[in-house]
């Protein structure tokens, strides 16, 4: 399956990523890949790097480890393809724009019988590409829309609440994990896991909090790197299967984690 990731610190943090390693982690062997694909929030817009093509082939992949970056959201993921051609359009995570935020998606697993292109369906948000993934995003963002075209920015409560009826529908579907971001909350969404055996397995996703001291330096070797910045701040990761040996957690099927600079949302 694909490999999921994401950073949400409460400051700017050096970051650096090594999507080769991180494809090695639940795979077999280099068994991902079909593209990779990097977005990280700089201010309001998002910088995003993808390639349908193998993480150790990619120069981009260089150019990004030599570059000083700095972000509080990250989102990567790196794919084995399920569903469309193996192009750029159909590489993920993917972005749009809603109500002048930057909304930037990325999902594992593999989903069936999502409605079609009908008006109904899709008013303004369209696929560019072939993929159930960017469908699924598109469906979301309709879902949404009516929220952040009114003149006040939607709730924490009232955006979990279309996340999580969006979830439910996705579960029905397949293998549903996938990481949402709208420029302020990051939607965590933990489904099932299908490994290279076939069989449908939990979990999907796992998060450290406020990774322990050393847990970083750990981490370089298996794809990420965060530098010292990140000391005395708060700091959530999650990912596809836990990156180090401290104490990640398990998130439960269908469980949506909701953070905002680094901490679990809890309240309105």
């Amino acid at each position: 399956m694909c490999e999921l990731f994401c950073l949400s610190s409460a400051q700017p943090t050096p970051v650096s990523f090594s999507l080769q390693r991180l494809a090695q982690h639940g795979a077999l062997g280099q068994a991902n890949v079909d593209g990779w694909g990097l977005a990280y929030y700089d201010d309001r817009d998002v910088r995003l790097y993808k390639e349908p093509e193998p993480a150790g082939e990619s120069q981009w992949l260089s150019f990004i480890l030599g570059r000083d970056v700095e972000c509080a959201l990250a989102i990567s993921h790196i794919r084995r393809a399920s569903q469309g051609a193996l192009t750029h359009a159909n590489t993920q995570p993917f972005t749009r724009e809603l109500a002048g935020r930057m909304h930037v998606f990325a999902h594992n697993g593999d989903l069936r019988g999502l409605p079609g292109l009908e008006p109904d369906a899709l008013e303004v948000f369209t696929p560019v590409g072939e993929t159930d993934s960017e469908l699924a995003f598109c469906l979301l963002l309709e879902s949404l829309a009516p929220l952040w075209l009114r003149a006040e920015p939607p709730s924490p409560a009232e955006r979990l609440t279309v996340v999580t009826a969006f979830a439910h529908d996705m579960r029905a579907r397949g293998e549903a994990n996938f990481l949402y971001c709208d420029g302020e909350l990051l939607f965590a969404h933990a489904h099932r896991r299908r490994p290279f055996d076939g069989v449908r397995s939990q979990p999907g996703l796992w998060r450290l909090d406020r990774a322990p001291a050393g847990a970083t330096d750990r981490m370089a070797d298996h794809g990420v790197t965060i530098g010292a910045a990140t000391a005395g701040q708060p700091i959530t990761l999650v990912a596809s299967v836990p990156l180090t040996d401290d104490a990640w957690t398990p998130l439960r099927e269908a469980e949506i984690a909701v953070l905002r600079a680094g901490r679990a949302v809890t309240g309105p």
